[in-house]
């Protein structure tokens, strides 16, 4: 455990990328207020009580002593959510959708990275990830399909530029989308679906971007460039080295803490950088000196280009840290259900606090920390924190008791697939014909060996989603069943994880946000907040209107107006 960390001030070192930080960087930004850039972090799978515990302390770590202070010192000019709720359900893909948008899977239409749509057909080509290649009949009826907009789009996701051609070692962006790897739609001529596609309506980067805005964002796959919302011309800057990948050693690079990354740190986990508490810190390095380099008013590479209008990046490493089980090595996770951090979660939250330490230092070093809203959330949570309630069991599944009622390429019966969309939660889409009613109530009778918590089906569903089904009109996206399983229960039989995310309980969704500048009033809110309302909040701060929007529109998402109030002061 590190017990001497700093806040980091002045100059940040320019080592690993080349990277060269000017006082007068070239800005391109909208709007005449005191806001001219956001930058949006979020740290998957920290929860509001990570920030609680890590800025007051906690017995039996760091000697009671805080051990986050850059995102403490953060705080001190910050308004604190510290009742806020991510996605339902709480995976990545809805979970960023949400912070782009300011849409629920029911207007992004983002349910899982790994879903189904009855509108679409299988790709032309089996992907990375087990989802099969079938038919596509040009404006024909659709079969349906299982969608995969996880790491199985790549060309070739063991590497980690996910094998764009002519690529360099960690230059992972939208040339590494495989089009036959990707789900086709039959109205269209059995036209690929490319991820800035799937997603239904516009974002706050595509807002600010068609205003004018300079626009970047980093992430972990090249699908989740659904960021610049549809048209595939939101983003100015898109980087996605490949996290699920094979790890490499990185040539010149050091964590931020100042470890190399070439020889490999870690070789017990090089099977993906997730598997690897050590590995990880060196993938965030990566995206974290792409994200200094453009606020240094440079693309993510280094190219001359203008200090984004809104950017930033998202970070695994605490993820990793909260549930990962890596053979030879030991667990990471909480130690009690107050949340208490064992020492290799605590590491990886010290160290992306050192990271957000190094990315404030260069909003000053840049001149542009006073016009910069800083945003610090979590795309989901992790669950259970409690570590007496972990229950892994890949056997007893929604999934697998209905078998042959879900379609072949969600059902466990299909061994070389995909698999089911089943984390802590279970997303079901039924085959065509089966009756609802019959699989709720074979989910029913056997409630206690799947360790249910909640059963959401008809108007349960259609309350917060859209009426889903094969019929015109229907939604083909929404599920017709989702089961949320009693805290802890996760539907995985593997040993090398020890929590999960996806679900609708607590520990999946109250997430940080914290929300910067240093002309703010340190303030709690604690009334119920969404991480949606991130987005318009992003677009209005900026000189826009968030009615831009098509999630305010649709949805209704307001601004977090405790923002807008202390910009007036």
């Amino acid at each position: 455990m590190k017990t001497n960390r700093f806040v980091l001030a002045g100059t940040v070192l320019a080592f690993a990328l080349g990277l060269t930080l000017g006082a007068a960087a070239q800005t391109n930004t909208l709007g005449t207020g005191k806001i001219k850039h956001v930058v949006l972090l979020s740290i998957d799978g920290m929860h509001a009580v990570d920030f609680y515990n890590c800025s007051h302390g906690i017995i039996g770590v760091n000697g009671g002593a805080p051990y986050c202070p850059n995102l403490t010192a953060l705080g001190q000019t910050a308004i604190n959510y510290v009742n806020t709720e991510s996605s339902k359900p709480s995976d990545s893909f809805p979970g960023m959708a949400a912070l782009a948008s300011g849409g629920t899977p029911k207007t992004t239409g983002l349910y899982y990275d790994v879903a189904y749509d009855r509108s679409l057909d299988a790709p032309a080509k089996t992907t990375g990830t087990g989802l099969a290649a079938g038919p596509c009949v040009p404006f024909a009826p659709p079969f349906g399909t299982t969608t995969d907009n996880d790491q199985g789009i790549d060309i070739n996701d063991t590497l980690l530029n996910g094998g764009a051609p002519g690529a360099g070692l960690t230059e992972g962006g939208i040339a590494s989308i495989d089009p036959q790897k990707l789900e086709r739609d039959p109205s269209k001529g059995c036209a690929p679906v490319y991820p800035w596609n799937f997603i239904r309506i516009n974002t706050a980067f595509g807002v600010i971007h068609a205003a004018g805005g300079y626009t970047a964002w980093i992430d972990k796959h090249p699908s989740y460039s659904f960021v610049g919302g549809p048209g595939g011309n939101g983003l100015d800057d898109y980087y996605s080295p490949e996290v699920d990948s094979t790890v490499v050693p990185l040539p010149g690079v050091r964590t931020l803490d100042g470890v190399p990354c070439d020889p490999i740190r870690d070789s017990l986990g090089t099977s993906a950088w997730n598997a690897s508490f050590e590995n990880i810190q060196c993938y965030d390095a990566i995206k974290v000196y792409a994200l200094l380099n453009q606020i240094a008013g440079q693309t993510h590479s280094g190219a001359p280009a203008v200090v984004p209008t809104v950017f930033g990046m998202n970070f695994q490493s605490v993820y990793v840290g909260q549930s990962v089980n890596e053979a030879g090595v030991g667990a990471g996770g909480y130690q009690d259900a107050a949340a208490t951090p064992s020492l290799r979660l605590l590491n990886e939250i010290e160290y992306v606090d050192t990271c957000i330490g190094y990315i404030v230092a260069a909003l000053k070093t840049a001149g542009i920390y006073n016009e910069t809203l800083v945003i610090v959330t979590a795309k989901h949570g992790e669950s259970p924190i409690d570590p007496t309630r972990y229950v892994a069991d890949g056997t007893d599944t929604p999934a697998t008791l209905l078998g042959d009622l879900i379609p072949y390429s969600e059902s466990p019966l299909n061994t070389t697939g995909i698999g089911a969309t089943e984390d802590d939660v279970s997303v079901l889409w039924l085959k065509k014909g089966v009756n609802v009613n019959t699989a709720v109530n074979i989910l029913e009778n056997d409630a206690t060996e799947i360790g249910m918590g909640e059963i959401y089906y008809g108007p349960t569903v259609a309350l917060n989603y859209n009426v889903g089904g094969w019929e015109a009109g229907d939604d083909p996206r929404t599920p017709d069943i989702i089961v949320t399983p009693n805290v802890g229960v996760t539907y995985s039989s593997s040993t090398a994880m020890i929590g999960d995310h996806g679900g609708f309980a607590h520990d999946d969704t109250n997430v940080i946000l914290l929300v910067a500048n240093p002309s703010f009033t340190a303030q709690t809110v604690a009334t119920a907040t969404t991480t949606r309302q991130v987005a318009p909040t992003m677009v209005q701060v900026l000189g826009l209107n968030s009615a831009l929007l098509d999630a305010v529109q649709q949805e209704g998402t307001q601004v977090l107006a405790d923002v807008t109030t202390q910009l007036a002061k």
